[in-house]
């Protein structure tokens, strides 16, 4: 393995990187002096300041040049592999089969739909692809049609800042019209088709805080409720059988829920579920009952029922009792049965519950290593359900399951059209211990005629924040590394979600040091196992997951070849002192709130940007977006400023700014798989693969 001769050289040798200027500022708190002298890189309005990102983005261009062939061969055989004309399942809701499909040479979905039969003739309900016409960015937030099906109320973001604009389509005229509103996050309708309800956020913060009601006769937007609370937000849903909507004000660790029949819009909402600390509730409704998933006196969720004139927790009864070792993620009802989302053993399972007897089984699962995940099921009384099943190396599988017979029906798996043998790659599962003696599970992938003994490059992956677990499944971009030698892996590290309430607690506030000491485990239990070493080590993580990248990097800066930060969130403690920054208030409860000395001080610990040493850095490729809402982009320039002021080593040292896109970086898929080939020709690049093509 040669030590980088394609992007380390030409990064030391043929380009000089762009120097951000020092203009020092106190940002001194509770005694503790940080100057920081890349302050000022947020005046986003400023020319100058978009005038260095140019130039960053420049400087990249120029190192990246000698992995142009590759990156146009790397897209190239990602567009190979997808069917780029293709529809989804049809799904059956009131009498007409929705679908998305796709069209070779355009970039977005078309949603349509048949009335009565498939053979029916098409009526396309929204193309993209038409309303991005003139759009360097388009995606679709709420997407809701009416009880009569006669109406479609939509949301689009045309900027990826994540605001949305509320439109409404009439089927039977044809006539699309823009609402008037402005920022909505959730959307349901009442049950008479002339009333919508929404959430709104606020403009500045991006916190959810208003509940409106729009009449669509009158025009008229009544305002019901409004959050007061600065860590909640408000999110809206209707139960499956369309007789209950409900308004959830939520933060990351207590809930407080609200009710309204969806036939009478105009009456009043009422609470039933109370705020309570630390207690999260989700409601449903079925057969006269509210169904609430809960913690309380369940650490990893239990089920209960409640009459709906009564619903207060002393009248609960229980449904579903709490088990230590499996968290309930989520729950599904329909009319003969119920479903729930599990997770056991760090691993994703299916119960179905049969309401007459409460008799239930788990749907089989055939590999160790897997991700299985209810579809949509818009119909309250089905016959079969389906579900999502997919692997390391299982394509993707939408599944029908008769809910009598547990017979299974594929209706659709993942085609590559290129080809694909799934024989000639294997999954596994493998353990990290942590330094307090925790096992830390990895799911790995690898071509079985390409896994050598001893160490070989390989592209390690977590995230790890905020109870989310990590999905194992099937990637088709993935295989152009495997193909090549590389090997994939997942980290499951602490702060997720895979063992339940505690593994996401063991990695939160406090304990958030955990995250990135069980990540290190993990690499370090790699490179001792012979997966590989660490000068072919490639680590990636987005948004949460670049905080992961930093602190890492920081931490263990020799532990690793190469670092792939995307929409980093690494400027921790400036951005959480920032009460007028969007998001900042709700994540007190996730990281900390640094106006408190002694959370303060545990976030100080890890702050990527307030912890970079004089050391040398692997190479790195931080990516950001210039409209991003969740993360801004000034984290990771930042953060890039302040490694090349003391970098001690040569690799290559990169900032790419998406000009036109946000959060989640381009929209369309094509933009979106050159993107992937982007940070995939970054990866093997650094590892010396810049010329090795796919081994058959």
């Amino acid at each position: 393995m040669t030590d980088l001769p394609t992007l380390a050289q030409f990064a030391l040798n043929s380009a000089q990187p762009p120097i951000a200027e020092k203009k020092a500022k106190d940002v001194t708190v509770h005694g503790d002096r940080r100057i920081d002298n890349y302050f000022w890189l947020r005046e986003k309005e400023n020319p100058v300041v978009l005038k260095h990102l140019q130039a960053e983005n420049s400087y990249t261009d120029a190192v990246m040049a000698p992995t142009k062939p590759l990156q146009d061969k790397l897209y190239a055989e990602m567009i190979g592999r997808i069917k780029e004309t293709d529809s989804a399942p049809p799904v059956l809701r009131r009498g007409y089969w929705y679908y998305t499909r796709t069209e070779q040479g355009k970039q977005y979905s078309v949603y349509g739909r048949r009335a009565g039969t498939l053979d029916a003739p098409e009526q396309i309900t929204l193309d993209v692809n038409g309303l991005a016409f003139g759009h360097s960015y388009m995606a679709i937030g709420a997407y809701k049609i009416s009880d009569d099906s006669n109406l479609l109320a939509y949301t689009t973001d045309s900027t990826g800042y994540r605001q949305y604009s509320l439109y409404l389509k009439n089927f039977q005229t044809g006539e699309t019209r823009a609402l008037g509103v402005e920022r909505v996050t959730s959307l349901e309708w009442a049950g008479n088709d002339q009333v919508l309800f929404f959430t709104q956020e606020d403009a500045v913060s991006k916190r959810s805080y208003r509940l409106g009601r729009l009449d669509l006769n009158s025009g008229l937007i009544s305002w019901l409720y409004e959050e007061k609370d600065e860590l909640f937000d408000l999110g809206l849903s209707r139960s499956r059988d369309g007789a209950w909507l409900f308004v959830t004000s939520e933060s990351k660790t207590t809930t407080e829920i609200r009710a309204l029949p969806a036939a009478t819009p105009k009456t009043d909402w009422r609470i039933i579920a109370s705020r309570r600390t630390d207690i999260e509730t989700r409601a449903d409704y079925r057969d006269g009952l509210f169904y609430f998933r809960t913690n309380d006196h369940a650490q990893n969720f239990r089920i209960v029922t409640a009459p709906i004139t009564t619903p207060e927790p002393k009248n609960w009864v229980e449904y579903v009792p709490h088990q230590a070792a499996v968290k309930i993620d989520d729950f599904d009802l329909f009319a003969t049965h119920t479903v729930l989302s599990e997770r056991e053993d760090g691993l994703p399972h299916l119960r179905i519950i049969a309401d007459r007897d409460h008799s239930s089984h788990r749907i089989i699962t055939p590999e160790p290593v897997y991700e299985i995940s209810l579809e949509s099921n818009p119909e309250p009384a089905p016959s079969e359900i389906r579900f999502t099943y997919q692997s390391l190396v299982t394509p993707r599988s939408i599944i029908s399951y008769d809910l009598t017979t547990k017979a299974r029906t594929v209706l659709k798996q993942q085609e590559i059209p290129s080809g694909y043998d799934a024989s000639r790659y294997a999954s596994e599962r493998i353990w990290a211990l942590a330094a307090d003696g925790t096992r830390v599970p990895m799911s790995i992938v690898y071509r079985k005629d390409l896994r050598r003994p001893g160490a070989q490059p390989l592209f390690l992956y977590a995230y790890g924040s905020y109870g989310i677990s990590m999905p194992i499944s099937f990637n088709t971009s993935r295989l152009s590394l495997l193909d090549r030698g590389v090997i994939f892996a997942i980290a499951h590290i602490r702060g997720g979600g895979e063992f339940g309430e505690p593994w996401r607690e063991a990695g939160r506030m406090a304990h958030k040091m955990t995250t990135f000491t069980d990540f290190i485990a993990c690499a370090e239990h790699l490179i001792a196992k012979k997966f590989t070493g660490s000068n072919q080590l490639v680590i990636n993580g987005g948004s949460a997951g670049g905080l992961l990248m930093g602190a890492v990097v920081n931490l263990r800066p020799e532990l690793f070849h190469a670092a792939i930060y995307d929409v980093p969130f690494v400027d921790v403690l400036n951005t959480m002192l920032d009460a007028s920054l969007p998001l900042t208030t709700s994540e007190y409860i996730e990281w900390g709130n640094p106006t408190i000395a002694a959370e303060y001080a545990w976030m100080r610990a890890y702050s990527p940007y307030d912890n970079v040493r004089a050391v040398a850095h692997p190479h790195i490729l931080m990516n950001v977006s210039l409209n991003d809402s969740q993360v801004p982009y000034w984290e990771g320039a930042k953060l890039v400023a302040k490694i090349r002021e003391l970098n001690t080593g040569n690799n290559a040292l990169l900032l790419h700014t998406n000009l036109a896109a946000g959060h989640g970086g381009a929209s369309g898929r094509y933009d979106a798989l050159r993107e992937t080939a982007y940070r995939f020709a970054f990866a093997l690049g650094s590892l010396g693969l810049n010329g090795v093509g796919v081994t058959k």
